[in-house]
């Protein structure tokens, strides 16, 4: 049992902590050169661990399976856009337009489908967020036409991000097991992957993951632990804010970008990044 200080008090913390988190496994994913090898390496590791999770843990109830298996299907065209993305354009603009158009179709999503009403703070907070997100990927100026099919894939990632969190937030409360619904989403679509990475590079593969083996099994872990976090906060509170509080992993992934990567941090950047901290203000207040 949570103190008596409340669940309320506790979920913005653990999002912004999950968002720490998956700013890192991205940063691991990126550093590979062969991104191919790192989503890969990434679902041996959702495989495994999930493996070993679905034999500790509850079933999750009846009514959360038809939510596991769209997660599922959702997650894998997830990987493959994001993938996709990564191959084709810069890693500092991919990441906020993927992560930054999510908050505001869940937010819409959730306060006209699930009957979930946004207060004015949470709205102003969401909207504060994301514009400060969108900011962030635009900040050399408009797109140039090479950069479009790129620009499409990561809008494409966001649109399915907006869905699965949707989706996982609904199908975790039905699960009566967050862990359990975890586990077994992780379980039917990583090893499709893993078959998809196979089929598309042969027995030369195995020899492909060595050399990135503890990277990307560390990435993947990591990203198993901060989805769990989501989810669960998912389930104790409202889906907008929690999808606003964890796209602030762009800010870290900014700060990872700037001081070990080298990347240049501008005005623009700065400025968005202000944007973004203000809105998660809003949201913190909104939340408590």
């Amino acid at each position: 049992m949570l103190p008596a200080i409340g669940v309320g008090a506790v979920v913005p913390a653990a999002v912004l902590g999950a968002a720490v988190m998956h700013a890192t496994w991205n940063a691991l994913a990126h550093g590979m050169k062969d991104k191919l090898v790192g989503f890969t390496l990434m679902n041996i590791a959702y495989t495994a661990c999930s493996a070993v999770l679905v034999c500790l843990v509850p079933l999750p109830h009846a009514a959360a399976w038809p939510y596991i298996a769209a997660s599922a299907v959702l997650h894998v065209a997830y990987q493959a856009l994001l993938l996709r993305a990564y191959e084709l354009g810069d890693f500092g603009q991919m990441y906020p337009i993927a992560r930054g158009t999510a908050p505001l179709l869940v937010a819409v999503v959730s306060a006209t489908v699930l009957a979930e009403p946004l207060s004015p703070g949470t709205a102003a907070g969401v909207l504060v967020v994301s514009c400060g997100l969108v900011g962030l990927a635009f900040e050399d100026g408009l797109p140039r036409r090479a950069q479009l099919p790129a620009l499409g894939a990561a809008a494409g990632t966001g649109v399915v991000i907006a869905a699965y969190t949707v989706v996982d937030g609904t199908g975790g409360r039905e699960s009566g097991t967050v862990v359990g619904y975890l586990a077994w989403m992780f379980l039917c679509h990583a090893p499709l992957l893993i078959l998809s990475a196979r089929a598309r590079r042969g027995r030369a593969l195995a020899g492909q993951l060595r050399p990135a083996l503890v990277p990307g099994l560390v990435g993947g872990v990591l990203s198993l632990i901060a989805y769990g976090v989501v989810i669960w906060a998912q389930t104790h509170g409202n889906l907008a804010t929690v999808a606003a509080l964890r796209e602030t992993s762009i800010l870290f992934a900014a700060v990872i970008g700037t001081v070990v990567f080298r990347e240049r941090l501008g005005y623009l950047r700065l400025t968005a990044g202000a944007a973004v901290l203000t809105g998660v203000a809003v949201l913190a207040v909104a939340h408590a």
